[in-house]
């Protein structure tokens, strides 16, 4: 390691004191370090050099910039300051021993797959794609009003749903809104997509687990108001007609798992414990 990247919550002041306690570290090693908000523009535009990103703040930091290592190779880690963390491999007291573990290269990397989600308005050509670490939603905007989705994986009609939305996601995402929405959890370094109406009315099929060799088609077929929201972070307005394509990426984004991190089950049971009941 001779790079290091911090992409921090700017509206965390922990996060800004943790950042503080990041750079001082790599200053007192020789270590060139440079830190953002966690902005895609912003992280971007230092990949070239960098050798890994540490994140620090919750789960929504992390994927913001998730999504922005995403066209690139360079690992990511987290340093969790949000309430849940299911993302962050370590906790804010233990910064200095994954900084260490960076430098030592006592790590190993996990892939995880992201997903693509273009928009076709009308059905037609594709105007605009967008990366998803965690999912792709197909919901209703601010009117209370159903939305009616036809949905195609891999050619074939699965159903149209009246719902509220549409839920397509990563075995990374599979634990956060298609969970809330009653579909299973997946191992997270596993290969597929999880389709899971959201609030359905009268629907047979709950959720389904779809091969990364097949697209997931989700056609707006009547809707007062729509959006296509990429990991809860990105909204993009949708007309009846239009069409999301949502598939699997090739390329995986390659997550650091320090020496003696919590292996995702574990950490998944831990975490199901601090949540109230």
């Amino acid at each position: 390691m001779k790079r290091l990247g911090f992409a921090f919550n700017p509206t965390n002041p922990a996060a800004e004191a943790l950042r503080d306690r990041a750079l001082a570290w790599c200053a007192a090693h020789a270590l060139e370090a440079w830190a953002h908000p966690a902005d895609h523009d912003a992280i971007v535009g230092e990949l070239g050099d960098s050798d890994a990103v540490v994140v620090l703040g919750g789960d929504g930091t992390f994927l913001r910039a998730a999504r922005a290592v995403a066209t690139g190779e360079v690992p990511i880690v987290g340093v969790n300051l949000g309430k849940i963390g299911f993302l962050s491999k370590v906790e804010a007291e233990g910064l200095e021993m994954l900084l260490d573990q960076l430098v030592a290269g006592t790590y190993t990397l996990e892939p995880r797959m992201a997903l693509d989600a273009a928009v076709r308005p009308g059905g037609g050509p594709a105007t605009a794609r967008y990366v998803g670490m965690n999912e792709a939603a197909i919901v209703r905007g601010a009117q209370a009003r159903v939305v009616r989705l036809g949905v195609e994986i891999g050619g074939s009609h699965l159903a149209t749903f009246i719902a509220d939305g549409l839920v397509v996601a990563t075995p990374t995402g599979s634990t956060g809104y298609s969970f809330s929405a009653g579909g299973p959890i997946l191992d997270p370094v596993g290969r597929n997509l999880v389709v899971t109406p959201i609030a359905a009315y009268l629907a047979a099929i709950r959720s389904v687990v779809v091969s990364p060799q097949h697209a997931v088609v989700v056609r707006v077929v009547d809707a007062f108001d729509v959006l296509l929201n990429i990991d809860g972070h990105v909204d993009v307005a949708l007309a009846v007609g239009d069409v999301v394509e949502v598939q699997a990426r090739s390329q995986p984004v390659r997550f650091v798992v320090p020496a003696g991190a919590l292996p995702f089950w574990d950490l998944l049971r831990q975490k199901a414990e601090l949540l109230p009941s």
